[in-house]
């Protein structure tokens, strides 16, 4: 039997399958770190969505080689195509992975994927009592935060170095993006307070009057320059905020690439979001931040450093939940009012958020 230890197994070929949207990608980086630190001679390649190539491109320092993921049947986040999705598994059986670890989630479906591609040894997290055919594995961990799960991957391959800080690399190119932006507009006051309303589950969208009421009071407040941001999909609510808003913000909203949104939330004196992957961005890059949670199990997902990155959120009974789109009433998030949120900043700001 192999001994899997980091130290005492060298495999050649490892490929990690994370087919996920930005935070979740952000969350996994502690894990891929400490991956690459156990492992220094592999040849380690990311299995991810199409959008993810950029994001991979980032930490070639843990990566070596992306692979686009094309769809495996009962995993939703892209189209079952069996003809393409066959040539893909085919190529990488041929590719040939020494390691293949599924740090998709809780197993089922992703291990039968990461066992398909028939390396000398998989891992992964399963549910219940079998292994679902993992060469290692463990019981799915559902009571830690996102990174501790990520980095118990790490931990059964015998990598040691499993420091949960997230990271994001900014490029020189990234910061003269977010100049650029804010020196079309050069009486911008300070403090710079970014607000991000969209979120790709609509039952994650904090409501845009009320982030709109939060602006303005923080202009009031502080004098505070405004800026919203948002992707190309998500700018017709960013300009519903816009509309809402009695005070003038600067509109970001898809004009950004992912590392020039991560120079500009690491310039803001305090970024506040819905639960989404920008929020995540603003934990890497340091920046104080308040993100909104509704039906996400913030359990799972609030940033580990509560001081520098606070949380607000309606406790009710149907929360945490997975749905998209709320059934009911939208409770969690309505009923996280516009002025907990503010008195939140007011804090942060006090405790030297204002750069």
């Amino acid at each position: 039997m192999i001994d899997v230890s980091a130290g005492k197994w060298h495999p050649r070929r490892i490929a990690i399958f994370r087919a996920l949207q930005l935070g979740d990608l952000l969350q996994a980086v502690p894990a891929l770190r400490a991956i690459r630190a156990g492992f220094p001679g592999a040849e380690i390649t990311f299995i991810g969505l199409p959008w993810a190539r950029s994001f991979v491109q980032r930490f070639q320092r843990y990566i070596d080689r992306f692979v686009e993921f094309v769809g495996f049947p009962g995993i939703p986040e892209l189209e079952f195509i069996p003809e393409r999705t066959a040539r893909f598994i085919d190529a990488q059986r041929r590719y040939g992975y020494d390691l293949a670890i599924q740090m998709q989630g809780s197993g089922g479906v992703a291990n039968r994927f990461i066992c398909a591609l028939k390396a000398g040894v998989t891992a992964g997290y399963y549910q219940g009592e079998s292994s679902e055919g993992l060469t290692i594995g463990a019981p799915y961990p559902d009571n830690q935060p996102e990174v501790y799960r990520n980095l118990g991957l790490a931990q059964l391959l015998g990598c040691r170095a499993c420091v949960p800080e997230l990271e994001f690399p900014l490029y020189d190119s990234d910061y003269a993006e977010a100049a650029a932006l804010l020196h079309i507009f050069p009486h911008a006051a300070r403090p710079l307070i970014g607000l991000h309303s969209g979120a790709r589950p609509p039952a994650r969208r904090w409501p845009t009057a009320y982030f709109a009421s939060v602006a303005d009071e923080l202009v009031r407040l502080f004098g505070a320059q405004i800026i919203l941001t948002g992707g190309t999909d998500e700018t017709e609510i960013v300009h519903s905020t816009e509309e809402q808003m009695t005070t003038q913000p600067i509109n970001l909203a898809g004009k950004t690439s992912l590392g020039g949104l991560a120079a500009l939330i690491n310039k803001l004196d305090l970024f506040i979001s819905n639960d989404t992957g920008p929020a995540h961005l603003a934990y890497a890059v340091g920046t104080p931040s308040i993100t909104i949670f509704g039906p996400a199990d913030y359990r799972r997902w609030a940033p580990l450093n509560q001081e520098l990155h606070r949380i607000v959120r309606h406790p009710v009974v149907c929360s945490p939940c997975s749905y998209l789109i709320c059934p009911i009433d939208h409770r969690c998030l309505r009923g996280v009012s516009p002025a907990m949120v503010i008195e939140t900043a007011r804090d942060l700001l006090a405790k030297g958020a204002v750069a």
